[in-house]
């Protein structure tokens, strides 16, 4: 039996059928040594963390999700971490909010490594919880913040962890992130980052009017091979777009804009587009002109 993509290698070749993970996995493991190489190596392109840093020893950026906690507890951020948490709102309101998650955070290497061995493994999608309740955990980690007048998520969350346990190896963040891992792989399928996430939930918000979107552009040339939904990590927001009669752009703020849709189709039907551009290229593919690998 074939893996996705098998077909778009054979169609379109292997760099192109893996071109946007690449470039994904160069962003997050880039930022990641970043962050690293000041502590490890004395380079510090990137000072701090992925909750505040400063960049190139000049600009300052803060976590947007950090700053809502600070202000849910009552804490006055200095107007450098306010303006820094601007920029990148500003950055997510129009490239796509759940661009984080695909893009920079470090816990989708995580993840995806466990969406990838559920699949190899052929494990059934289990019992997965509703995708709204990432709405409520968000909003659970704002009135926690608000009540306990302090920052309690970023005690336990993934995304802060991880770079620390990297540098410190406490353990402690290595059992959340162990437990984020086989969540995943044993009991839901795309269960962290797809359903409980708040940080998914928060830059949902932030990108739900972004201006760059995936399009199904060519979507009359789609075989129903099913490959986009497999990859997907939010295959949910695909079908609209793809078998909609409607616009053929991705609207859904889910949309990580991570672009595997785009790698494993072989008939390139996805391409990034903006979110007002609704043309629809192409005529339907012959009958029988496609067969998905073995």
């Amino acid at each position: 039996m074939g893996h996705p993509g098998d077909q778009a290698i054979t169609a379109k070749g292997w760099w192109a059928a893996h071109r946007w993970l690449l470039l994904r996995r160069s962003s997050q493991l880039g930022l990641l040594a970043g962050f690293l190489a000041g502590p490890l190596g004395g380079f510090w392109l990137l000072d701090g963390n992925f909750a505040a840093s400063v960049v190139l020893g000049g600009i300052s950026l803060a976590e947007p999700f950090v700053l809502a906690q600070q202000l849910a507890a009552g804490y006055h951020p200095p107007l450098a971490a306010i303006s820094g948490a601007l920029i990148l709102v500003g950055f997510y309101a129009v490239f796509g909010g759940r661009l984080f998650c695909s893009w920079v955070c470090p816990v989708n290497l995580v993840t995806d490594a466990a969406a990838l061995l559920r699949r190899r493994l052929g494990l059934p999608a289990g019992r997965t919880p509703p995708r709204s309740i990432r709405y409520g955990v968000l909003a659970g980690v704002l009135a926690g913040a608000a009540a306990g007048g302090a920052l309690l998520w970023e005690n336990v969350n993934p995304v802060t962890l991880l770079p620390r346990e990297v540098l410190f190896g406490s353990g402690s963040g290595l059992a959340v992130i162990a437990a984020v891992f086989f969540y995943d792989l044993l009991v839901a399928q795309r269960g962290w980052c797809g359903h409980l996430c708040p940080m998914g939930a928060f830059y949902s918000v932030i990108g739900r009017f972004s201006l760059v979107r995936v399009s199904a552009r060519k979507r009359p040339a789609c075989t129903d091979c099913a490959d986009c939904y497999v990859v997907c990590p939010e295959p949910q927001v695909i079908k609209p777009a793809l078998k909609g009669r409607g616009t053929p752009v991705i609207l859904s703020p889910n949309c990580t804009n991570c672009g595997r849709c785009i790698d494993v189709c072989g008939e390139k039907v996805f391409t990034v587009a903006l979110r007002f551009d609704r043309r629809v290229d192409g005529p339907p593919p012959a009958p029988g002109a496609f067969k998905k690998p073995a």
